[in-house]
């Protein structure tokens, strides 16, 4: 009787070390990625924050399509020929093809011999872009 009491006992004792012992590796695995997911979670916010901080606001609004905001920067003394990233809103327009931003930027005085840091014009930008609208108002513009 005492060996089956003594049976019982090592059993039950060693179901709770083995409970325990999965308990405090489930612990730890979900720290340990808890950890690691609020690491990259920490870097993504940051690498898309200076992402974003690289651009200006008003190359943000082009890119966007925001007539009413590039209109308003620009009454506010918004310069349409200052570059953000190396490029011209000019630039940022014709290559994402806005050609409703890109009217309003060349009637307020946007150069389009401008070039970018990359040696680049608006024109160029509409060509690689395959952004044919912005490309034949640039050639309406400059008469080309």
């Amino acid at each position: 009787m005492y060996a089956i009491v003594l049976h019982q006992l090592k059993s039950i004792i060693m179901k709770k070390v083995i409970l325990t012992l999965v308990m405090v590796a489930f612990t730890m695995g979900s720290t340990v990625m808890a950890s690691e997911n609020t690491n990259r979670i920490a870097s993504s916010t940051t690498s898309e924050l200076i992402k974003k901080a690289d651009v200006s606001s008003f190359c943000k609004a082009v890119i966007k399509g925001d007539v009413q905001t590039v209109k308003r920067l620009i009454d506010l003394g918004e310069d349409v020929n200052q570059k953000s990233m190396g490029m011209t809103p000019a630039m940022f327009a014709a290559r994402y093809n806005k050609v409703d931003i890109l009217d309003v930027l060349i009637s307020n005085g946007a150069d389009l011999d401008m070039k970018s840091n990359q040696g680049y014009t608006a024109k160029r930008y509409a060509e690689l872009s395959n952004a044919t609208e912005a490309l034949e108002l640039i050639e309406t513009a400059t008469g080309s």
